[in-house]
């Protein structure tokens, strides 16, 4: 799978560009500021509906238009298909597959997948459980995209619940128990959709957890395939359950148990979107695990963040086609031996895009197509 050709209208920094592409690498270069990573960032939104770079859609619409549109070609088993997401400000996106449109925008995800390195991947390391979170959600989106639907569902019932916590944490008499009632109905939505994305992510855990630990061994110097190891942590003991019905059944018994805390909070205090994924190095057989966050160098970080990206290449890769790699920008960011090594691991994919700032940044490996960005032109300069 490749995308052929870029097409974009109202798209970030750009009115309106073109960019034929190709199976191999192809290497968008110029400074910092005239829309390289837009290009890259477009295909990206392609696959999850989603950009790497910023947290809503209104930022992805040119300044001045009402809407933005992207659109590629993508070429899987010699066939070729048009895709295309139009973005709205303020409205519903749509979507299309060869013009013709789809009854939910959602069902476009999946059907590109990409995996993107960029110097935000420190944060997977170094940041917040929900940068783990999305790590992992964005990987189960692009295996199974119909939990793309399950995800959307859980934030609406959280939003809805932590909103009715607040009101019968303040209510009294006969207001507070028809508000404890309502709870009640949205306990169980809380605990049926978050008890599967729980077991999708447990599952997801143990199928990654191998991949990390080759990736992890191949990227830092003398490591060995111990020494990264990866470990989901829930918001409260799951008691050995793994099952989406017994994982259910779990969540409610702990909101129940966690009532009152919930009401005083006026927050959700139980759920997967309160987990996190726990990283861990040891240093030789036998040596203590130690969690990433805190103690780790910052050249072991970056090797844990690249761990975790190619792991999860490897993974897609394992389930059947080869995701499109993106390396937005990082080889700027790590040394000339994680350089060539990144270089080297991803050269043989499918397709790779990768946007740097001075043509020196771009590996001897990753040799290709190569455009020139400025202004909002894109040349080709091969």
């Amino acid at each position: 799978m490749y995308v052929s050709h870029l097409s974009l209208h109202d798209f970030r920094s750009y009115a309106s560009v073109e960019v034929p592409l190709e199976a191999g690498v192809t290497a968008f270069v110029g400074r910092n500021g005239q829309g390289k990573t837009n290009l890259v960032e477009a295909i990206d939104y392609l696959s999850r509906l989603q950009s790497h770079r910023v947290a809503t859609d209104a930022p992805l619409v040119r300044a001045g238009a009402d809407q933005a549109v992207v659109r590629a070609a993508v070429v899987r088993d010699g066939r070729t298909a048009t895709l295309e997401v139009e973005i709205n400000a303020g409205r519903a996106n749509k979507a299309r597959i060869n013009k013709s449109p789809l009854p939910r925008t959602r069902d476009l995800v999946g059907l590109v997948r990409t995996v993107v390195f960029s110097p935000e991947d420190l944060t997977l390391v170094k940041g917040d459980p929900s940068d783990r979170r999305r790590f992992l959600d964005d990987l189960l989106m692009l295996r199974a995209p119909r939990l793309a639907g399950v995800r959307s569902d859980y934030d609406r019932v959280l939003r809805q619940r932590n909103s009715l916590l607040k009101t019968a944490g303040f209510a009294r008499g006969s207001a507070r128990e028809g508000a404890l009632a309502t709870l009640a109905v949205w306990d169980d939505h809380l605990a049926r959709t978050g008890a599967e994305i729980l077991a999708e992510r447990l599952s997801l855990v143990d199928a990654l957890r191998p991949y990390v630990g080759k990736a992890y061994e191949t990227v830092a110097r003398g490591a060995s395939r111990d020494d990264a190891e990866i470990e989901y942590k829930p918001s409260f003991d799951l008691a050995g359950a793994t099952s989406a019905a017994d994982l259910q059944e779990a969540i409610l018994a702990e909101v129940g148990r966690r009532q009152k805390d919930e009401l005083d909070r006026g927050i959700s205090l139980v759920g997967p979107h309160r987990d996190d994924l726990v990283l861990f190095l040891g240093h030789g057989a036998g040596a203590e695990r130690l969690p990433v966050k805190g103690y780790a160098s910052h050249g072991e970080s970056w090797s844990f963040a690249l761990a975790l990206r190619l792991a999860a290449y490897d993974l897609l890769r394992a389930d059947g086609d080869d995701p499109i790699l993106i390396l937005d920008d990082v080889f700027a960011e790590l040394d000339s031996q994680r350089r060539v090594q990144l270089a080297e691991l991803v050269a043989g994919a499918e397709q790779v895009l990768v946007t740097a700032a001075v043509p020196e940044d771009v590996p001897a490996a990753l040799a290709g197509a190569r455009y020139h960005v400025s202004a909002g032109e894109v040349v080709r300069r091969d």
